[in-house]
């Protein structure tokens, strides 16, 4: 005679313990995630799949749809920008210039801008884009 125990052994899975660290990681990315906020001049700038955050030291051109360019606060033309950009990149060599372009700014004052920062002596450049939204 076969005698079976009446204890079946469980196949349950107790998901307290995980849903803890499910949230201590979730608060752990919140709280030490920073979000980068540049201040200036708003403009639709265009969108690309690889954008890279910037660092706030940078000195930062901006163009918009009217040619209005403007260096860091300061509104300049096409012809006072080489000036104003060659003051702040005395104070940091090797700096970085970020250009804020509108999207309906054409190629051609895109090249002179670029053109002119190079003139300047900005080493580094980039050009700011946004993240493509799904």
């Amino acid at each position: 005679m076969k005698i079976e125990s009446r204890r079946k052994p469980q196949a349950a899975f107790s998901l307290a313990s995980l849903t803890d660290v499910v949230m201590l990681l979730l608060i752990f990315f919140l709280l030490s995630s920073s979000y980068i906020i540049q201040h200036g001049i708003p403009v639709l700038i265009p969108r690309s799949d690889t954008e890279q955050p910037v660092v706030e030291k940078e000195i930062v051109v901006t163009v918009e749809k009217d040619n209005t360019v403007w260096v860091g606060d300061e509104r300049t033309g096409l012809e006072g920008m080489a000036s104003a950009l060659r003051r702040l990149l005395i104070h940091g060599a090797g700096q970085t210039v970020v250009i804020n372009a509108d999207r309906e700014v054409t190629l051609e004052t895109l090249v002179a801008v670029i053109d002119r920062v190079k003139a300047s002596g900005g080493e580094k450049f980039l050009i700011a884009t946004a993240r493509e939204e799904p």
